[in-house]
């Protein structure tokens, strides 16, 4: 298992296209991935789950990955949440 903290990076009037992507490049991966905000932890591959987060502008999040290809899906994620690309 691999994690690492970073900070979202991202307009207010986006935020929901940035977190419907996200799910989207974390669905690719075969590893699970996990995203926590405080004390709440969500499958980042769950639309629900992510929302529950409450994730805002400069929140910091923790992503974890386990799995064949953790490496390269932390990396991903945490590259997409620090600059959102759509």
């Amino acid at each position: 298992m691999v994690s690492r903290t970073v900070l979202f990076n991202c307009e207010d009037a986006l935020q929901m296209k940035a977190v419907a992507v996200l799910i989207q490049k974390a669905s690719t991966y075969r590893s699970t991935i996990w995203l926590s905000r405080g004390q709440r932890k969500a499958n980042a591959k769950s639309l629900l789950g992510v929302m529950s987060l409450g994730i805002e502008d400069a929140s910091e999040l923790e992503i974890s990955a386990e799995g064949a290809d953790e490496e390269e899906a932390l990396e991903a994620i945490a590259r997409y949440l620090q600059q959102p690309e759509f």
